[in-house]
């Protein structure tokens, strides 16, 4: 069937009932027909994985009042190949991922279901954001976050944009007042210091637990985590193409393969 308003397709890692989905869903509804196609339960760092030797399921489910909407037992990666191939029969217009509880800036980018469902949509020519709002609590204000996301998402259906746009924005947890606006960046070099606290379970078998912190090793400016830090909106253009070109050249100068 065809459709005069520009098809949106909605996405997330945290579930489809997950506050931070409903107000992207408020937030562009107006702009063209949404379908959401989410998570039947929370899948959050579960990266580009996809679902290989089960079955998958999909439902219907009336989430969203007159807006189209179906879970999924699968990860973030297979709602999106579900939807295009099973739902829409079609590529959508664009694929908007979030909003997202929690930072997906720097390093992050490489575990987050929010930004693989993005990327999944991109692999298919699709362009696409993935939206994370610094605030993982679930009760968190999304109002910043939903104007962020309908200002991207009404300028990407303005104009013409490269199939494979993708885009990763965050949002600061800051008042109204002291928001200041957007910044286009590049990625911060930061990772996770990690350690496993090893302890005991009620049976006395040994387990570990997942603890550590957040490190931002770039000293340069123009990056996601300074934009942040100074009250903007970071937005970053990311690359499904993950060829280092400094390394092969460097490999092709001293390297005799």
């Amino acid at each position: 069937m065809k459709h005069d308003k520009p098809v949106i397709l909605i996405t997330n890692d945290d579930g489809v009932t997950a506050p931070g989905i409903r107000a992207l869903v408020n937030a562009v509804k107006h702009l063209g027909r949404v379908v959401v196609v989410a998570p039947d339960s929370p899948q959050s760092g579960m990266g580009h994985a996809i679902t290989i030797g089960e079955p998958l399921r999909l439902d219907k489910v009336d989430v969203f009042d007159d807006v189209e909407a179906w879970q999924c037992s699968g990860t973030p990666a297979d709602c999106v190949k579900l939807a295009r191939d099973k739902i829409l029969h079609t590529k959508p217009d664009v694929c908007l991922s979030g909003i997202n509880h929690g930072a997906n800036h720097s390093i992050n980018v490489i575990y987050s279901g929010t930004m693989s469902a993005a990327m999944e949509a991109a692999i298919e020519g699709i362009p696409s954001i993935g939206f994370s709002l610094l605030d993982f609590s679930f009760d968190a204000d999304f109002t910043i976050a939903a104007q962020v996301a309908e200002k991207l998402t009404a300028r990407m259906l303005a104009q013409p944009v490269p199939e494979h746009l993708l885009l990763n924005v965050n949002v600061p947890v800051v008042a109204a007042q002291d928001f200041k606006g957007l910044k286009i960046c590049r990625q911060a070099y930061a990772r996770w210091q990690e350690q496993f606290d090893h302890r005991k379970d009620p049976r006395g078998r040994d387990y570990y637990w997942m603890v550590g912190k957040f490190v931002n090793m770039d000293k340069g400016h123009g990056t996601d985590v300074e934009a942040l830090k100074e009250g903007y909106a970071s937005v970053v253009p990311v690359t499904i193409d993950f060829t280092s070109n400094p390394m092969k050249s460097w490999l092709e100068e001293h390297w005799q393969l």
